[in-house]
């Protein structure tokens, strides 16, 4: 009794559908003949295979031939699988198909299209090696037992294949060579390296030849989970999402849809393959594919924004991420042509709303009230359009802090659609800053409403530093923001004593 081994790597026969693989270009795969591994550096695919091998009859008699595309068979014996190859093959048309040297065996056929003359077994039990592209495949696929008519041996079924439970990879499973040549990137810091910087944030992501499946590469520190979404805007919100969660020893990868802003719906059905991951230092890494056109799902061959984010996990439950997610700054067709992409995490509505209010409350502010404070005398006949030069400039600075302080003051509110829920303290004293703008200051009380629009402003601002979505570098804006805040306090100190020895004087 004897088992029939192929290697099926350019064509084979699909529950429902056919399935072009990419194959060896002379056929001699010798290297497989052992264990029908096809020797490409990547450990088989744990998933469920979607490939099914079908027979037109489950009987054969001597002289039948066997017709198959593209594939490496060997005659074993069923009842001790792990020896070498035996029997021998008698090719019916050597112009369609070779002869390959297994071990001592000579006559393992292999081709892209060949019929071959089986002389050697009674009930031949047939399993297949399918070779998806190069780094994904599957191993000894079960497939259906044929027998010699009339034989009398008792059937044999072949045990399904041993799939072999993911394993930390050992090396990174997201290289960033070839971003922007053969595959599209985006990363964050820009130009960054996952193979080297362990700080990186990577996405890659590249359709195969045939046309039908795009591969994804996701890197980033994390503490528990990294994850990617397609979006068809710049707002979460019905979203495409794919989680790389860290559940402990393992890393768990799975498609999700987001609708508005709540946690991702985990699919029931699953819509990757290919899986492979490793987790190290940290730093979670994991790939996979997924088919173009699949149903419930983005369609791949449209254009969508990437946000790239990650954040906690406990017990392979994610919680929201504290960090804006790194957003593509254009939409991107997934199977269009690679690219290296850009993006940010501060979006810049909210990057404009920062600049505008550092400048009114580290310059403009602090410049009028120290003419009005302090150079009341400097000039005491100068005067432009009827009033005092202080006066002037300090009216001047003012109503442009207040016209900036108001553009400022609305940006947070047209990003964010309506109110901001999770931004803390900072929304609200920013609207009691902004009601003390527009009140009339009273010069002769020292307890004055820009008096507490200062004070307010300034704890606004190191609030407003420590938010994710303006995501500025720590610790260096708190370091800065305090070297400024110091400055102030000291210049207000000296020009007061200088003011008070003046009038002593």
């Amino acid at each position: 009794m004897c088992c029939c081994f192929l290697l099926l790597p350019v064509l084979t026969v699909l529950t429902g559908t056919v399935e072009p693989v990419a194959g060896f270009s002379n056929g001699k795969v010798g290297v497989a003949c052992g264990d029908m591994t096809p020797q490409h550096g990547y450990e088989p695919s744990p998933d469920p295979p979607p490939y099914s091998i079908t027979v037109d009859k489950p009987t054969f008699r001597p002289g039948d031939n066997i017709t198959g595309e593209g594939f490496l068979i060997e005659a074993r014996d069923a009842g001790k699988l792990d020896l070498p190859a035996v029997g021998f093959f008698i090719l019916t048309d050597p112009r369609q198909s070779q002869l390959l040297q297994c071990g001592h065996t000579q006559g393992c056929p292999t081709c892209s299209r060949t019929a071959a003359y089986l002389k050697v077994c009674l009930i031949c039990c047939c399993s297949v090696t399918v070779v998806h592209d190069y780094e994904v495949y599957w191993v000894r696929i079960a497939g259906p037992v044929v027998s010699l008519r009339g034989a009398t041996v008792a059937p044999h079924t072949v045990a399904p294949p041993t799939v072999a439970p993911p394993t930390v990879a050992p090396h990174t499973v997201a290289p960033s060579g070839g971003c922007g040549l053969s595959k599209s990137c985006l990363r964050d810091p820009v130009g960054c390296h996952p193979e080297s910087d362990p700080h990186c944030f990577f996405l890659s992501f590249t359709a195969d030849g045939a046309g039908r499946s795009v591969m994804f590469e996701v890197s980033g520190p994390a503490e528990g989970y990294v994850s990617f979404a397609l979006s068809l805007d710049k707002w979460m919100g019905d979203d495409d999402v794919y989680l790389c969660v860290s559940d402990g020893g393992g890393v768990s990868i799975s498609a999700a849809h987001v609708s508005g802003r709540t946690p991702p719906e985990l699919e029931t059905e699953d819509a990757v393959w290919g899986r492979a991951w490793r987790l190290a230092d940290g730093v979670i890494q994991c790939r996979f594919h997924r088919n173009i056109l699949l149903q419930n799902r983005f369609d791949l061959n449209q254009s969508y924004f990437l946000f790239l984010a990650h954040g906690r996990s406990h017990r392979g439950l994610i919680h929201r991420h504290h960090h804006q997610p790194l957003i593509s700054t254009d939409q991107k067709v997934i199977t269009g042509r690679p690219e290296d992409l850009i993006g940010s995490r501060s979006p810049l509505l909210i990057k404009v709303h920062g600049v505008l209010m550092l400048t009114v409350w580290m310059w403009t502010v602090n410049t009028a009230v120290f003419v009005a404070r302090h150079y009341k005398h400097c000039w005491p006949d100068t005067t432009v359009l009827g009033q005092r030069l202080w006066f002037q400039i300090h009216r001047t600075m003012m109503l442009l802090a207040v016209v900036l302080t108001s553009v400022a003051f609305t940006l947070p509110f047209i990003y964010r659609r309506g109110w901001s829920e999770g931004a803390s303290s900072h929304p609200y004293i920013g609207c009691a800053v902004m009601a003390l703008c527009v009140i009339q200051p009273d010069f002769n009380n020292s307890l004055t409403p820009g008096t507490a629009a200062q004070i307010l402003s300034t704890v606004c601002v190191f609030l407003g530093a420590a938010q994710q979505a303006l995501l500025l570098p720590s610790p260096w804006s708190p370091s800065g923001l305090t070297a400024w805040l110091l400055w102030i306090l000291l210049a207000e100190l000296l020009l007061l004593i200088h003011r008070r020895r003046g009038t002593t004087v």
